[in-house]
């Protein structure tokens, strides 16, 4: 079951031809893990760039996949990789999230493409 970045959900949700390569990994929510850092994001997102109806409506789907929240393993966990690897704190989570859950995360963002565990989709693919 992968985590699910911000951006691969934003690219799912333009319905963008990268999108459309995409969607297999939202096909059964059930099988997607969402930190919560991501949902803070495209809450943000959705609401600035679509409504606040649609992010709300995105975040009740969100809420149909595995939620983890932020706690204090992740967050010390996320600390560590983010002065490591040079992520952002968002960032950071999200990686801190998939090896707390022994998973893989699935992301557009080149900042991502060279860590372990990671499923990189960059943009511009599925054109």
């Amino acid at each position: 079951m992968p985590v699910v970045d911000t951006s691969a959900w934003i690219e799912w949700l333009q319905d963008s031809p990268l999108g459309r390569t995409l969607a297999p990994y939202f096909a059964n929510p059930t099988d997607c893990i969402v930190p919560t850092i991501v949902q803070l994001e495209l809450a943000k997102w959705m609401t600035r760039e679509v409504s606040e109806d649609a992010s709300d409506q995105v975040i009740a789907f969100t809420k149909t996949c595995d939620v983890v929240p932020l706690d204090t393993h992740v967050a010390l966990r996320a600390a560590e990789l983010s002065q490591t690897h040079k992520l952002a704190t968002a960032d950071a989570i999200v990686y801190a999230t998939t090896l707390h859950r022994h998973s893989e995360v699935v992301t557009c963002d080149a900042h991502f493409k060279d860590l372990e565990g990671v499923i990189y989709h960059p943009k511009g693919q599925g054109r």
